[in-house]
């Protein structure tokens, strides 16, 4: 009775008397200073539970002036559906009295109210509920005893419950509704005794994200309500919408209640004109029946709608008019389930003929009157205008009507699911265990002493299955758990529209929300039977990364092409990756390929070419050594020193197929190889022209009076010492430069970028530097020595043979220097085979060729009167 007392002290905000008035004499009582006429159903029972449900949608508030008594509004248009819903409640609490298994020995009674499609009936019938009906109650000493409801079943709006909840909730009333689904009411802290059976708009908004993701359409339009239902799921699906990633809005408009045309047309142009083809609407009927009319106006067409729970299964809009655009429609609907029994109950519903209001027998008499088109209290003129007059006795079964389809039932089943918590709420308390129970003092609460709180505390841990197999039970935020069918319109050709199940979205424990759709069963309202494309900017494909417009929303952006060298290969990336070190991006710029290598390869026209020459001059080299050994008893021979002769061919051999060193792939032993074999080599050969240059000098010297001294320094024993020497030390140098820096293969991506350069760095450039200065030295002595003997008598015309050769030497490794510096990768390597080429064979067509051709051509040359004679005539 403290709910009472404590109403009676509280102002009814829309009326200028006070609700009820406390006696200031004892025995103390409370008195309602006035009531209410509301429609309303009543069933007696030692528990009541309340009821709040849209039986008519809409009311006509009267004229008020400051002097007039306050009149209740009139309640309009009668909700056959609503109706049904106050129903479906009488028959769970029938059901559960005849259940002996719940709540056995104690009777469940029921006080049902009308809410007229407005706040401020239904908030009437709330605070009716918790005043109870009786016009005077006597206050107990203790305040001990059983509030008039224990519990109510609703509201049907988010905006009610609300305001219900905000006053109600104050004194822990329990509230369960089947219908409101705002988010804002999980907040515990401001509606501690609120409960739901359908989920949130915060799921609903998720659930629908879900939806848009699946099918890409990441461009999307948003109409809501001008209510706390509309605007809280414009907040919540702004911010969902921006954490998921899953699309932008292109416009989100507030659609007015009333059907205010200039602002209806703005609204509707301007779906026509956006580039968006999905339109999401989060409103009531009301809402979508004045848009609809307005987008049949301006014949707007090509658009794919997606209702809220709200309007999915509104069966107003399935009309001729409005199908050929709300074809297609897809839309999340609350669960449907199955009640046994349920129709067979509504058959048995009659108006009471002697009875004209008892137990709301008004709320019956409208519902025969709306369905029958039949009058009980015909007005005059009424029969005579071809009314008819109620009887009581019509069969409903003779009449198409849609309280009786029971195939559908979705906010009826969250009626149901609500009643039944409670009931199991309640029976949970009445068999808590006297000693362990969980209030004060470890008590419990009895059928005299319960109170509202208590029961909220059992509706918090209540958890049972419906018969059609579905678990209820709330989370601490009062909700219970999610899910929605996914339904899609389908216009028949009939003229029928069907509304088919296509898929659910439900949320797991621990695994989020979960979306399912047949996408076979989908009617798309469109030329292909597709769905539609709806996005602000075309995807970016692979090799493309987005760039965001400046000014626009994240899913208006530009596609810029990958860079080279970079990659993007999954649509609508955000960024180009960019390859490893030794791979590159293919053409498209969607996957990396490995980079093109690049060296001097025996299997190029150039590193044939190159290795051709090579073995050629090899070839030569061995086919001239065969003729001087073969001819080395011949004068021509023995006069050019053979054991030299033979040497220096050994070492062009030898520079020829080093040669071969700087071909193919790099690898280390090679890259360390070439160098050291080149200098060496050369050295060795360049040794045996200076010694050579040097003997002709020496026995030219000895040929004169006095000067046989010179011959005792260039004995056999001295020229091979000589050479040795001279080859240890470029021996030494390249010792030294492989130990300190030694040449290593390297790959170079620094000349191309989707190539790999293979090359051998040469470690120390000063060692490189120290080997090629110190052939150059010896080329540069022999030459000069070589010219200096150049007019010798023709006996000893070899010195002109070597100055030639080494003419030539000397030319090709100047230009060689500049050439193979500004040479990139192979093409270094190439420039310095054809410099040891090129040098080799001037080397050995000069020294070589005039003796080989006359050793095999000229043979009467090759005596050694000949040759003497030759230097005779010459001296």
């Amino acid at each position: 009775m403290y709910l009472l007392m404590c109403l009676c002290l509280t102002l009814f905000f829309f009326s200028s008397s006070s609700l009820c008035s406390v006696s200031s004499s004892p025995p103390s009582s409370c008195k309602l200073r006035r009531k209410f006429h509301l429609n309303e159903m009543h069933k007696p029972g030692d528990v009541v539970l309340g009821g709040l449900f849209e039986v008519h949608y809409t009311s006509v508030f009267p004229e008020r002036t400051f002097t007039s008594e306050p009149r209740q509004p009139s309640c309009k248009g009668f909700d056959t559906l609503g109706f049904r819903h106050a129903m479906t409640m009488a028959f769970a609490i029938d059901e559960i009295n005849k259940n002996s298994n719940l709540l056995p020995n104690v009777t469940l009674g029921y006080s049902l109210y009308d809410n007229c499609g407005a706040l401020v009936v239904g908030f009437s019938g709330a605070l009716s509920l918790a005043s109870g009906r009786e016009e005077q109650f006597l206050l107990k000493e203790n305040c001990l005893g059983a509030p008039p409801v224990l519990g109510i079943v609703g509201d049907h709006y988010s905006t009610f419950s609300i305001a219900i909840s905000n006053v109600l909730g104050l004194y822990n009333m329990p509230i369960v509704s089947y219908f409101a689904t705002c988010s804002c009411l999980s907040d515990q802290q401001q509606f501690p005794s609120f409960f739901r059976t359908i989920p949130s708009d915060a799921f609903q908004v998720r659930a629908m994200i879900q939806i848009l993701k699946h099918f890409g359409w990441t461009w999307v339009g948003l109409l809501v309500s001008d209510d706390d239902y509309g605007l809280h799921v414009a907040r919540s699906f702004q911010s969902d919408l921006a954490q998921s990633g899953g699309g932008c809005l292109a416009y989100l408009e507030v659609l007015p209640w009333d059907s205010e045309s200039s602002e209806l047309r703005r609204i509707v142009h301007l779906i026509k004109t956006s580039a968006a083809r999905v339109v999401m609407v989060f409103a009531h009927e009301i809402h979508m029946i004045q848009l609809m009319e307005e987008v049949v106006r301006q014949n707007v067409t090509g658009q794919q709608w997606i209702a809220s729970e709200a309007l999915t299964t509104a069966t107003v809009l399935q009309t001729p008019d409005f199908m050929p655009y709300l074809s297609g429609t897809l839309g999340i609907a609350i669960r449907r389930g199955e009640i046994p029994g349920l129709r067979e109950f509504l058959l048995q519903i009659r108006p009471d003929q002697n009875d004209n209001d008892t137990f709301g027998n008004s709320m019956v008499r409208q519902f025969w009157e709306h369905t029958f088109k039949c009058r009980f209290a015909p007005l005059p003129g009424w029969v005579e205008a071809g009314g008819a007059p109620c009887t009581g006795q019509e069969d409903l079964t003779n009449v198409e009507t849609e309280f009786l389809d029971v195939s559908n039932l979705r906010p009826d089943y969250n009626v149901y699911k609500a009643v039944y918590a409670l009931a199991y709420a309640l029976n949970d308390m009445l068999h808590c265990v006297p000693g362990r129970g969980p209030f004060s003092g470890h008590s419990c609460a009895t059928l005299q002493t319960l109170e509202p709180w208590q029961l909220v505390y059992y509706l918090q841990k209540v958890n049972f299955t419906t018969s059609f197999g579905d678990q209820v039970s709330f989370d601490e935020n009062g909700d219970a758990l999610p899910i929605y069918d996914i339904m899609n319109w389908l216009w028949l050709p009939d003229g029928r529209t069907k509304v088919q199940n296509v898929g659910e979205v439900k949320r797991l424990a621990f695994k989020g929300e979960e979306l399912t759709i047949n996408e076979d069963k989908i009617f798309w309202n469109f030329e292909f039977k597709e769905p539609p494309q709806s996005v602000c900017s075309e995807s970016c494909p692979p090799g493309a990364r987005m760039a965001r417009k400046k000014g626009e929303p994240e899913c208006c952006f530009d596609c810029i092409p990958c860079s080279e060298g970079k990659i993007s290969n999954k649509t609508d990336s955000m960024e180009c990756n960019s390859c490893p070190e030794d791979f590159w991006s293919s053409t498209h710029r969607d996957h990396c390929v490995p980079k093109k290598t690049e060296f001097l390869s025996y299997h190029e026209p150039l590193g044939i070419f190159l290795t051709t020459a090579s073995l050629l001059g090899t070839f030569v080299c061995a086919v001239v050594l065969a003729i001087f050994i073969y001819h080395r008893s011949t004068p021509l021979v023995r006069a050019n020193n053979s054991e030299l002769s033979f040497l220096l061919l050994v070492s062009l051999k030898l520079c020829f197929l080093c040669s071969l060193l700087f071909i193919g792939r790099p690898r280390l032993w090679t890259c360390q190889l070439r160098h050291a074999a080149f200098g060496i080599s050369f050295v060795l050969c360049v040794s045996c022209i200076l010694v050579k240059t040097m003997v002709v000098l020496a026995v030219f010297k000895a040929s004169k009076p006095g000067g046989g001294a010179y011959l005792k320094w260039f004995g056999p024993m001295q020229q091979r010492g000589t050479v040795l020497v001279l080859t240890s030390i470029q021996a030494a140098i390249c010792t030294a430069w492989l130990v300190s820096s030694s040449p290593v293969p390297h790959k170079n991506i620094q000349y191309h970028n989707d190539k790999i350069v293979y090359e051998c760095l040469v470690g120390s450039t000063v060692g490189f530097a120290v080997l090629l200065g110190y052939i150059g030295l010896l080329a540069i002595l022999s030459f000069l020595l070589a010219f200096l003997a150049r007019n010798l008598p023709d006996n000893f015309n070899e010195a002109k043979l070597i100055t030639f050769s080494m003419l030539i030497f000397c030319a090709v490794w100047v230009a060689f220097v500049p050439a193979y510096v500004n040479s990139p990768g192979k093409y270094a390597d190439a420039v310095e085979v054809f410099a040891i080429l090129a040098s080799s064979f001037g080397l050995l067509v000069a020294l070589f060729g005039p003796k080989c051709y006359t050793i095999l051509l000229r043979p009467e040359r090759n005596t050694k009167k000949a040759i003497i004679g030759r230097g005779a005539m010459k001296s």
